[in-house]
Formats: structure tokens, C-alpha cells, sequence
């Protein structure tokens, strides 16, 4: 696995091109329906969904790993349990932010080995952000990629920045969902003022918000509110590769993934102790 690592991302990547722009066909036509639908749990689903999940597990088809897409099939735990290495995939995380039409959404692809995310690739489509990582290159963010009109991914590579990018900031920055604000990341936030420094509050959608612990735009996200594993796993893959982590609550603890509960425990992301 490790030897092919480049080429799996070089996969990745192009996928996620790819559905953010079939995603942008259908989030820039005024004359679009979103032919939005209900899924079990009763979150949305539309056609940009659809759309970009097709074209995921269509490129990722060429490598050797099973995907486990937020829009697949549901696939048992008895056949899951065999998959050493797999794709993890959200191919439209922020369905509504999607509808809402904020911008703020995204596509996630992770490459997960044994539990841990080793790949990485978050597309932002609106504001032609690229992240991606992996444990062997490290993680990366480029500006003003046009899904519409791809850059070869080796001019990619040239122009990305490495994370973290140094910010500079005063105090301690935490990052917080829009919309999934509890007591217990309120609780989180004054017990970080109680230790003296002023704490600012930014707010994000989707992957973002741990992406921007990544470029160090913030110092933590404390998520009390639940998620999937097809949420975090490529955020958790950028984060790493950043010198960050995404823990459970006791902060020691990294997250695992391919679980038989494929729901998150409330986790916390901040860089790792020096």
C-alpha cells in the first residue's frame, strides 16, 4: 500500500474534482431542481448527491479497496470486518448547507488502513478549495481550483501550500458548527476562558470546520453532537498529516474507523502535544 500511496491520492483527488463539478452543474442552475428526498434518518438527499457519488465509485473502481459511501449501500459489519484497507466517502458532506445555498459544503475521500485514516482529499467546490494529505507527503491546500476547468494534478502538487499555515492569532480560536451548537461545547468554551486567555468563536459547515484546525486558522473543534464516520475521515486524515489529531473526549484517544457502529463518538480536534 505505502508504494502506491501517491497514485491512490492522485485518485482521490481527481475524483473529488470531478464530483465537485457535477455538484457546481447542479448547485449553479437557476432552472434546478435539487429533487430532494428524505433519507432513514430523515437528513436530505439530493441529485448532487447522487450524481457525485456515482462518479466517486466509478473512479475509485480502478483500486483494489471497497468504498463505504454515506450514499451506498448499507454493507454488513460481517463483510466490512474483512476490509483491511478501504475508501471512506461523503460524496456531498453539507447536504444542508447544499440547500441552504451557504457554499459551505463539501466532498470528502479517505483511504483508511486498519482503523486509521491514512489518505486524505476535501474539495470545497463554491470556494475552489483543495485539501488533501496523506501519512507518507503530508497535508496540503491549494486556492482557485476550478472544478471546471482541472489543473493536471502535478501542477497541483507544485502550487499547494503546506499545513499548517501560520496564522498568527491571539488567544485560543475555537471552531463550531452552524448548525449543531450543544451545552456541552458551550460548557467546553467557558472552562477554556476560565483558564485565562480570551477565546474567539468561529463558526463553519461540514469538513471545514476540522480543516481549519489543520491550516491553524484554529486552535480546537469540540464536537459534542453526533456524526459518521464518512463526516470525519478525510478531515481526520489532513489533520494527522498536519501534526494535529482527532480524539474522543479524553483527548488521548484517537478516532477509529471501519467500526461496526459506523457512528462517531463525540471527539475533540487540536494539534498533538509537542
Amino acid at each position: 500500500m505505502a508504494s502506491d500511496n501517491s497514485k491512490y491520492l492522485y485518485i482521490a483527488i481527481r475524483a473529488a474534482l470531478d464530483a465537485g463539478k457535477a455538484i457546481m452543474d447542479v448547485y449553479t442552475d437557476p432552472n434546478a431542481n435539487f429533487e430532494i428526498e428524505k433519507k432513514a434518518d430523515d437528513s436530505p438527499l439530493t441529485k448532487a448527491d447522487k450524481r457525485a457519488h456515482k462518479i466517486i465509485s466509478l473512479a475509485l473502481s480502478v483500486t483494489p479497496f471497497p468504498v463505504l459511501s454515506e450514499e451506498g449501500k448499507e454493507i454488513p459489519f460481517s463483510e466490512r470486518s474483512e476490509w483491511n484497507t478501504l475508501w471512506i466517502v461523503d460524496p456531498l458532506d453539507g447536504t444542508k448547507e447544499f440547500i441552504k445555498r451557504n457554499g459551505e459544503f463539501t466532498v470528502n475521500i479517505a483511504l483508511v488502513e486498519k482503523g486509521v485514516p491514512v489518505l486524505g482529499v476535501i474539495y470545497v467546490p463554491v470556494r475552489k478549495e483543495l485539501y488533501f494529505a496523506s501519512n507518507l507527503q503530508g497535508a496540503f491546500k491549494i486556492t482557485g481550483i476550478d472544478s471546471a476547468n482541472q489543473p493536471a494534478v502535478d501542477d497541483i502538487l507544485a502550487q499547494a501550500v503546506r499545513l499548517p499555515v501560520t496564522m498568527g492569532h491571539q488567544g485560543i480560536v475555537v471552531v463550531a458548527s452552524r448548525s449543531h451548537q450543544s451545552e456541552e461545547t458551550t460548557a467546553f468554551i467557558q472552562n477554556l476562558r476560565k483558564q485565562g486567555q480570551p477565546v474567539t468563536l468561529i463558526s463553519s459547515g461540514s469538513s471545514l470546520k476540522i480543516c481549519l484546525v489543520a491550516d491553524g486558522a484554529a486552535d480546537v473543534y469540540p464536537r459534542f453532537a453526533p456524526t459518521m464516520e464518512w463526516d470525519t475521515a478525510a478531515g481526520h486524515a489532513i489533520a494527522k498529516a498536519a501534526g494535529c489529531e482527532v480524539y474522543h473526549i479524553d483527548e488521548k484517544t484517537p478516532l477509529r474507523y471501519n467500526k461496526e457502529d459506523l457512528h462517531n463518538p463525540w471527539f475533540i480536534v487540536k494539534p498533538k502535544p509537542v
